[in-house]
């Protein structure tokens, strides 16, 4: 399901696939493929387009609402 919303963020951003797959460093066809859920990308390159797309990831616990992006991670923890 996660095609649907990297064709979202585009879209919304008004960005075409060429433009993201510049940004991305990406070819094209890949993020097409990406897009029509053909090919399934990791977690970092899923970060790279939604930033490219002026979004950010962020995970929210549903009990205490804390909130954990790449901003404020301690990736030493992991």
């Amino acid at each position: 399901m996660i095609y649907k919303y990297l064709r979202t963020m585009r879209r919304k951003s008004n960005l075409k696939q060429e433009d993201i797959s510049k940004k991305c460093n990406i070819a094209k066809t890949t993020l097409s493929g990406y897009e029509n859920n053909y090919r399934q990308p990791t977690f970092e390159v899923i970060q790279k387009i939604a930033n490219s797309c002026g979004y950010e990831i962020i995970f929210r616990n549903i009990n205490t609402r804390e909130e954990l992006n790449s901003e404020n991670i301690d990736r030493e923890e992991i």
